[in-house]
């Protein structure tokens, strides 16, 4: 049917054989437990196959460029419109990319400086005017006498080709000479230039000495240069610097002259716009002197130095000696007790000669008088000189990204932001918040000439500004790292793009867009989703979230459990049918049958606490917050309000820096008190367990190391002789050595994509067969690698060292997933909740500090409901659980809430509300209040109505 799109016999991974069929252009959403197959269905099938068929469309000379995908384990699909996947990956780690870049807002910035915006000079500020031939001729005259020079007139700047005609022409017009790519040559040679690189061509209009009467000379020539040239003129002294004169921008008192305006100039990736210093990235890496001297109280004897403690007898060690020496100091000092000139030289070196005995290796005493270098400088040396990248990192330890001095972040040339819009330069204007540029570009001051040349350019600003904020990013600076981004707002950026592009009946199929998404900007999501569906197109969104299930036109349940025991259509069509169905667990949650309940009480907080004073990191503003001890602690607010930089940059790095002395830059504050409070802490994000197919569960867990020892302690392995060190997959001995233990073999196909298939020789499992023949119970080490956790459970209940850790992984819900399955597969959620379960495996000592960043990402009701257990059962034990969350389940259950806020970016940063939930619902300027309060009213009377049954 044209109306719908079928899929049949779907047995794509845990997919049994499905059958579904799906109403176009209508606002589906996917929904299920974690692991019961949705990204099976809409990514590695549905989507899967439309890009398979567009790439198959292509002829076979494309399709080498594009690759080909693999045909989904699926009959066939019917009524597939083009697809577009608009997942979680984040984007460019590139630091050259910007929000601005991504959303190709700033190619439409720069055109707009070019066109219509006005030059100033880059050193006294006045606006630049035109300089005239007699200007230029008096400045030159004013060149020492004798000077050699050669008038240029710049024909090629930066751009590929031979460009034979042009020498052509030059030859016919009568020069003799011109300058390629900065070398003089004559133009009756043949001059070849490479096609595919960027060249720069000036014509040698005339060669002169400066003295008196040259003058009619040297206009004539620098007029004839202006009119080739249209109005530049470069004037180079012959080993000496060079002069670019222009008649259109020039400014009269500095003798300043820019280059003509174009939208290349703007661009930070290009050496005509880019900083010098820093070519463009806005940032250098710089020795940090917190860092080198974490703790100032410290004596230089007892390693104050970290870059010098490895080795306190180095020769670097003695000179330092010696200048303390000669300053009335010694080793056993420590920095903080050193005047601030000395700490200063200490830092940054001196040219005084110091004093200092040094032992060589034959034993002698030798006195050398040397200059000391300085620690900063000694460290950068050292790093630029490093042959390793060993080495090289060993440095960067004390190294941190710093704004580069010379353009001071804003990575462009000082005449580039002399050029004004309004009164800004671009820098000023990508540094705006997208709601702060849109009341700027509303409110745009422009004359009648400048609004016809600006009209679409700003139209079509204004329209990407508006998708941003509509999308709930307003609080995102053009100007912010793309690699900074969470994988939620990247993803809500490619959306806003997609619907700039405003295309129609295509399948949008997106995962989870609600991540990362305070509940008052979902609304705004969900009417941007619905705008999407309105142009014609069909949206196919995999998501958990309430508010979004029930504004689709249409839900799908997968299911009923996850990974072998899901894979079915458990209920499918309206909201109102699903909840219906009670075999759907997603249709309980939203009939109120199954609910997340509230603690039967509120932990009190005690007096003792974790207190940061004076965070001013990013967009805090100079903020104390306590954080109580033994207490189940979320932090929340609206996105953008400061809650990752309070909890990861500061909290963490700084307890961190201080519990193991690790080397963080810590973001900016005044002190964190209460240290003696806890003695461990633990971060658990959502960084992957492991980048490569050989990093799976159990051996991340550790649990792994445990089975290959029982397998050892076997008899057959005791007869054999064989050690723990047979059981792995990773070393020579037990391992299948014709897939070297990966399982699979890649074939590298010409044309086609590369093809991965089971070994022939073992078949898959990754051993040799003597190795396979060791059984325990029954069961070869792949069959056990080869198990779900809810297996393993069962099969190692009588060995306490590996049940626990199999029981920990069960309960924080990740029963399904098999302990061999490589940690590439994991999703961000289940990486996470894979590194939780490594800790809760761990003896507790009660004096832990467990920080986790959005653990609810991925997860459904009853999976959030079963992590919630895990996490209450840590506080029960003595341990604080500081969490940072948008979902109400989650924060409905807390102790103790951390409201930050009250808006994103620059206007959040400051606390607006602490205490219990219910006390942060009496607060009127808490968003999270405001959506908190009715959910924490309906979950009270479910749990009176489940009470009476």
């Amino acid at each position: 049917m044209k109306d719908q799109l079928i899929v049949k016999g779907a047995r794509q991974h845990n997919l049994k054989n499905i059958d579904i069929a799906l109403p176009r252009d209508k606002f589906i959403v996917l929904t299920g437990l974690s692991g019961s197959g949705k990204s099976s269905l809409a990514f590695d099938t549905i989507y899967a196959e439309g890009q398979r068929r567009y790439v198959e469309s292509l002829s076979a000379y494309a399709r080498q460029f594009l690759g080909q995908m693999d045909k989904p384990d699926v009959d066939y699909i019917e009524g597939l419109s083009p697809a577009i996947s608009i997942d979680q990956k984040t984007t460019s780690r590139n630091p050259r990319s910007t929000v601005g870049t991504v959303t190709e807002i700033y190619d439409y910035l720069r055109l707009l400086f070019a066109r219509i915006g006005h030059a100033h000079c880059p050193n006294c500020g006045k606006p630049i005017t035109q300089q005239t031939i007699q200007q230029m001729t008096d400045d030159v005259m004013s060149f020492p006498e004798g000077t050699k020079i050669l008038i240029l007139a710049p024909m090629i700047q930066g751009k590929k080709g031979e460009h034979k005609s042009i020498f052509e022409q030059l030859r016919k017009e009568g020069f003799a000479r011109a300058r390629v790519d900065g070398q003089v040559r004559t133009l009756d040679e043949d001059i070849y230039l490479e096609k595919n690189i960027k060249h720069t061509i000036d014509i040698v209009v005339d060669r002169l000495v400066v003295k008196e009467g040259i003058e009619t000379r040297l206009a004539d020539s620098m007029e004839t240069a202006g009119k080739w040239a249209e109005g530049l003129v470069v004037v180079q002294e012959v080993d000496g610097p060079e002069h670019l004169y222009s008649q259109h921008f020039a400014c009269s008192d500095c003798h300043i002259s820019i280059p003509k305006i174009e939208p290349r100039m703007f661009s930070f990736n290009s050496p005509f716009g880019a900083c010098p210093a820093c070519a463009g990235i806005g940032s250098t890496m710089e020795v940090d002197e917190e860092l080198v001297i974490p703790d100032g109280s410290i004596s230089f004897a007892d390693g104050a130095v970290l870059a010098l403690s490895s080795n306190p007898n180095a020769w670097f060690m003695r000179q330092l000696e010696g200048l303390l020496k000669a300053n009335g100091y010694s080793l056993d000092n420590c920095y903080d007790e050193l005047p601030k000139a000395l700490q200063h030289k200490i830092m940054h070196g001196t040219t005084d000669k110091v004093e200092f005995d040094y032992e060589n290796m034959r034993g002698e005493i030798k006195t050398f008088f040397t200059e000391y270098e300085g620690i900063l400088p000694m460290i950068k040396r050292r790093h630029s000189e490093a042959s390793t990248d060993t080495m090289r990192e060993e440095f960067e330890k004390f190294m941190s990204i710093k704004p580069c001095t010379t353009c001071h972040g804003a990575r462009l040339k000082p005449e580039v932001l002399a050029v004004l819009v309004d009164g800004k330069n671009i820098d000023e204007v990508t540094d705006f918040t997208i709601k702060e540029a849109l009341e700027f570009f509303t409110g745009l001051e422009l004359s009648e000439r400048e609004k016809i040349i600006g009209a679409q350019i700003l139209k079509e600003i204004n329209a990407r500004l508006g998708f941003l904020n509509n999308v709930g990013l307003d609080y995102l600076t053009m100007s912010r790292s793309a690699g900074t981004l969470s994988g939620g707002e990247a993803q809500r950026i490619r959306l806003a793009t997609q619907i700039g592009s405003g295309l129609v009946g295509v399948l949008y199929i997106l995962d989870e867009p609600s991540i990362g998404l305070h509940q008052r900007d979902n609304d705004r999501l969900i009417e941007t989703l619905k705008g999407l569906r309105d142009l014609g197109n069909t949206l196919l969104v995999v998501e958990h979230d309430e508010d979004t299930m029930r504004s689709s036109d249409y839900l799908v349940d997968i299911g009923p459990g996850a990974g072998e025991h899901g894979g079915q259509i458990i209920a499918q069509g309206p909201v109102e049918d699903v909840m219906k169905v009670e075999e759907s667990i997603t249709g309980q949650y939203l009939s109120g049958k199954r609910f997340i309940a509230l603690p039967e009480e509120r932990r009190k907080p005690s007096k003792a606490c974790i207190e940061i004073r004076g965070a001013k990191e990013n967009n805090l503003q100079n903020i104390n917050v306590k954080f109580p001890i033994g207490l189940f602690n979320v932090v929340t607010g609206v996105s953008g309000s400061g809650k990752s930089t309070l909890i990861n940059e500061i909290l963490y790095k700084g307890l961190a820096n201080k519990l193991y002395r690790s080397y963080h830059r810590v973001g900016e504050h005044k002190e964190i008190k209460g240290l003696e409070n806890i003695d461990k802490i633990i971060n658990i994000d959502q960084s992957p367990i492991g980048r490569t197919p050989r990093s799976n569960p159990a051996t991340y867990t550790g649990v792994f190391d445990a089975i290959r020892e029982l397998y050892s302690q076997t008899p057959e392995a005791k007869m054999r002789g064989y050690k723990q060190g047979r059981f792995s997959f990773n070393v020579k001995g037990g391992r299948c050595e014709a897939c070297r233990g990966d399982g699979i073999i890649k074939i590298e196909m010409h044309f086609l994509p590369d093809v991965y298939v089971p070994c022939e020789v073992c078949k898959g499992d990754r051993y040799n067969r003597e190795t396979l023949e060791v059984k325990y119970k029954g069961k070869s080490i792949a069959d056990v690698l080869d198990m779900t956790v809810d297996d393993a459970v069962e099969f190692f209940a009588a060995i306490p060292k590996i049940y626990r850790k199999m029981v920990t992984l069960q309960e924080v819900g990740l029963g399904y997933i098999r302990l061999g399955q490589p940690a590439t597969t994991l999703s961000g959620g289940e990486a996470q909740r894979v590194k939780l379960a490594t800790e809760l495996a761990r003896r507790s000592t009660g004096k832990t500090l467990y920080i986790l960043d959005e653990p609810t990402t991925g997860l459904h009701a009853e999976d959030i409901r079963k992590l919630l257990s895990v996490l209450q059962q840590l506080v029960d034990g003595g341990d604080t659980v500081v969490v940072i969350e948008h979902n109400l389940d989650v924060i409905k259950t807390a102790d103790y809430i951390i409201d930050l806020g009250p808006e994103g970016g620059n206007r959040g940063g400051t606390i607006v509300a602490t205490g219990t939930p219910e006390d942060i619902c009496k607060v009127k300027e808490s968003y999270t209040g405001k959506f908190l309060k009715p959910v924490l009213e309906q979950t009270k009377k479910f749990m009176k109505v489940a009470a009476k049954k």
